[in-house]
């Protein structure tokens, strides 16, 4: 009777990890795919379910093993038999919860780095916006100061020189940011822009 409950809970649990195994190939393919709209918080509950279950049933094959290591005499020789396979069966059964936990845990690793890699990425482009409207920033700030002495205020193409110098220094600014940067940097975010 103790053989056929633990070949039962072993079947159960084995269900379990099919139904998880099927959930996380599927997220890691649309992780793979690149398709980054996963559920950070749905990883996180099947770890969890997975960690839970594997905490609690981690120590019924130990215990098993070693009453079959000293089996009291009232147990036969097959059912000592029966008891060893279905404790075998299901400490496979816990280690495939282990690998599976390890599997999940990379995964969430994996999601957490191309978030923060995109974060970077969003915070590099924001910041070098910021940079190439400094110069124009400046200039109005400069402007708008209604004091004399403003440049070019009396010349009649003064408003078109400021402009001339402000897209060359932007442009400028523009070469040196984005024209200069080293060949692995280029490439890095490339595939990025194809995305």
């Amino acid at each position: 009777m103790l053989a056929q409950l633990l070949q039962e809970q072993a079947n159960v649990l084995a269900g379990i990890i099919r139904e998880a195994t099927g959930k996380v190939d599927s997220i890691e393919d649309s992780l793979l795919a690149n398709r980054l709209a996963l559920s950070r918080r749905g990883l996180g509950d099947l770890r969890r379910v997975l960690v839970r279950l594997q905490r609690l049933l981690a120590p019924e094959p130990a215990a098993l093993f070693r009453l079959l290591n000293r089996p009291p005499a009232w147990v036969s020789e097959p059912d000592q038999r029966d008891l060893r396979q279905a404790a075998e069966e299901f400490s496979a059964t816990v280690a495939d919860t282990a690998t599976l936990v390890e599997r999940v845990k990379l995964l969430q690793e994996e999601l957490a780095a191309r978030v923060q890699e995109q974060s970077n990425r969003t915070l590099f482009i924001l910041t070098m916006v910021t940079v190439l409207a400094l110069p124009i920033n400046l200039t109005a700030a400069l402007f708008g100061m209604n004091v004399g002495g403003i440049p070019f205020s009396q010349h009649p193409h003064g408003f078109l020189l400021i402009i001339v110098l402000l897209s060359v220094l932007t442009g400028t600014l523009a070469y040196i940011t984005f024209g200069r940067r080293p060949r692995s940097c280029a490439v890095a975010t490339r595939p990025a822009q194809q995305r």
